[in-house]
């Protein structure tokens, strides 16, 4: 090993990484080919859809926890609007998160997602009414995973400028006052 070079950095959560990428390659790929080995539409749709609906519940559950530490979910309050909560890891925590692993989490869910639009692009052009509902079904479960981590991302960022704003303040506040009682 070259001393020089900087060891290269492995996935910290393997196991997490692949079931991560497993169900959406299998919704994906069952979708594909499964006019290959099925004639009928019904199992098509809900071989793919529980696949997409494993994939949505394993990223929103246990790889968004893992690999980037972010959880979100959504409530209905009392007035019957639409509440988004959301945690995350503390800020030091977030920092040493494995970057391989983050990228990986991003990535495939972007790729997943546009890889969806792609085959719904092909089901409007062989005009497939019935397949297009599949790939509706896939990319909504695809893009509220998007939007949720997004929004929980965002949210753990400015719940971090707040804290860095508090603590910078009562520093200079907690000197202000030292500085005056001294006197």
């Amino acid at each position: 090993m070259d001393p020089i070079q900087p060891p290269v950095e492995n996935y910290a959560n393997p196991k997490t990484c692949f079931f991560h990428v497993l169900f959406k390659a299998g919704a994906l790929a069952f979708y594909i080919l499964s006019t290959l080995f099925f004639n009928s539409f019904v199992i098509i749709f809900v071989v793919t859809v529980l696949l997409a609906a494993l994939d949505f519940w394993v990223v929103k559950n246990v790889s968004g926890r893992i690999l980037v530490g972010l959880r979100w979910w959504n409530e209905i309050n009392d007035l019957g609007e639409s509440v988004w909560k959301f945690e995350s890891l503390d800020q030091e925590s977030l920092a040493r998160m494995n970057k391989k692993d983050s990228w990986l989490f991003w990535w495939t869910l972007y790729l997943a997602a546009a890889a969806w639009i792609v085959l719904g692009i092909f089901s409007l052009i062989r005009i497939e009414p019935d397949y297009c509902l599949i790939v509706g079904v896939c990319l909504t479960l695809g893009i509220a995973n998007i939007v949720g981590f997004t929004k929980c991302r965002k949210d753990a960022k400015k719940q971090f400028q707040q804290f860095a704003t508090q603590t910078i303040a009562s520093r200079v506040s907690s000197t202000i006052q030292s500085a005056f009682s001294v006197v």
